[in-house]
């Protein structure tokens, strides 16, 4: 059996920052695989675009686009609450949606990448998006998972290469910060039926959303983009019950090749988490 076997009827989801890049791809192929599905995104019109190309095609589940500012603690409880009205509870999460390096790149008062010189305000929204409004969203969805008895959390972060990269604060401090919310999140959750792990695509992908200076970086290192579709495996897999228990791991989507058996691809894109808990810790 392959991933793109899998089929998540009947089970609904939320992923966010669903308009574009592999928010865009890892919505409609949870829309593929039967699921019903809210495209959350801040640019309805992207989502809603999304949501066209995926759905009302045999096999696929609903989708809607909604509006939502995941650093807005209110917009998070309403897409939450939206969702469980239209869909009923959401049984899976996908925090897919951030600010990357290029926010502080493209900002006016930013001199340079060094932390020192860059935008002090554009610094602090990457870090109210990323790791807040991943807090926000998880903290409406959580409680409605756990009232089922099921649930998954899937945060998207990065590299441990990107992670300590020069130049690279504050969207590596975030991620770390958000494969921290990852372990810590596992750990709240035993017990209840609900899982978070972290899912990473591998590499700077073709989006919108990677920097100048990563893409010449990439360049330069002879390592061509990645495409999003790359996240497509291990989404469908962490979506269904295949991945019960599974929690406060870490996936390397890249790794996991498409036309792989589930239990290799599992095996070859996991990867040991960015932070190690001491024995006895």
């Amino acid at each position: 059996m392959k991933a793109s076997d899998i089929r998540l009827d009947k089970r609904v989801a939320i992923v966010t920052g669903a308009g574009n890049g592999m928010g865009k791809c890892m919505a409609q192929a949870l829309v593929r695989a039967g699921c019903d599905v809210v495209f959350a995104d801040l640019d309805v019109a992207a989502a809603g675009a999304a949501v066209a190309e995926a759905a009302f095609k045999p096999g696929c589940g609903k989708a809607l686009a909604v509006p939502c500012d995941i650093t807005n603690r209110e917009d998070c409880e309403r897409t939450v609450g939206e969702t469980a009205r239209l869909f009923g509870a959401p049984h899976i999460l996908v925090n897919n949606a951030g600010k990357g390096p290029l926010h502080v790149e493209n900002a006016a008062a930013t001199k340079s990448l060094k932390f020192w010189e860059a935008d002090p305000d554009a610094w602090a929204k990457v870090i109210e998006t990323n790791v807040t409004g991943t807090f926000f969203m998880s903290r409406a969805a959580a409680p409605k998972m756990i009232a089922g008895g099921w649930g998954r959390i899937v945060n998207v972060t990065t590299s441990l290469s990107t992670i300590q990269r020069r130049e690279n604060s504050p969207y590596g401090v975030s991620k770390a910060a958000i494969e921290t919310e990852t372990l810590i999140w596992a750990k709240d959750l035993e017990g209840t039926g609900v899982t978070c792990n972290s899912l990473i695509p591998g590499g700077a992908v073709n989006t919108h959303f990677v920097s100048l200076a990563a893409r010449q970086e990439a360049e330069r290192g002879g390592r061509p983009l990645l495409e999003s579709e790359v996240m497509i495996s291990p989404i469908l897999w962490l979506a269904s019950t295949l991945s019960d228990a599974i929690t406060g791991k870490r996936y390397v989507g890249k790794f996991w090749k498409p036309d792989m058996d589930i239990e290799d691809g599992v095996a070859a894109a996991l990867e040991a988490p960015v932070l190690l808990r001491p024995d006895r810790a």
